[in-house]
């Protein structure tokens, strides 16, 4: 038997911009995105470059409106790439923008940490990137194990878990 180094899995370049000050009251932000990314990287390998986006609910709702129609901020959108014209440059992947307040309000009312809401929202994008969705229940059920999974690597909870509510 002969020994043959192990082939690295894909790992995509991650270029994060913070765009918004907002940012700044989440410290470590940047690499809570990065090590997501890797996680889900790791799940749904793909070499190529993620271009991240961390701003605010205006800039998110003008990107909502402009390329979805939708007037309104939301937490994450993704923004798949088109093929590579040539195969030897790196591809670029997509790019992903995530809203800081959507994001905090939505970590405050599920009572979870920030980090662990950012850390979700960031494999979720990603995975649209890589053509999973979630618009029908087979193809949910495939992408939320997915999230599942990769959030594990990082020790966040399931996302999808309904709290338990007590008798307050």
């Amino acid at each position: 038997m002969s020994w043959s180094p192990r082939r690295p899995l894909a790992v995509p370049t991650i270029d994060i911009e913070l765009r918004s000050p907002l940012w700044q009251a989440a410290p470590g932000a940047e690499t809570q995105v990065r090590a997501a990314i890797e996680a889900a990287a790791a799940l749904a390998p793909a070499a190529g470059e993620v271009s991240v986006l961390l701003t605010d609910d205006a800039t998110v709702r003008d990107l909502n409106r402009t390329w979805r129609g939708i007037d309104k901020p939301t937490n994450v959108l993704s923004f798949p790439a088109a093929a590579a014209a040539k195969p030897q440059a790196q591809a670029l992947l997509g790019d992903i923008a995530i809203a800081y307040e959507t994001v905090a309000r939505e970590a405050l009312a599920r009572r979870i940490p920030l980090g662990d809401r950012l850390a979700h929202l960031a494999v979720h994008g990603f995975l649209h990137l890589m053509g999973y969705d979630h618009q029908t229940d087979s193809q949910a059920d495939a992408m939320e194990g997915l999230e599942r999974a990769a959030l594990a690597r990082l020790g966040v909870g399931d996302p999808y878990r309904v709290p338990e509510r007590g008798n307050a």
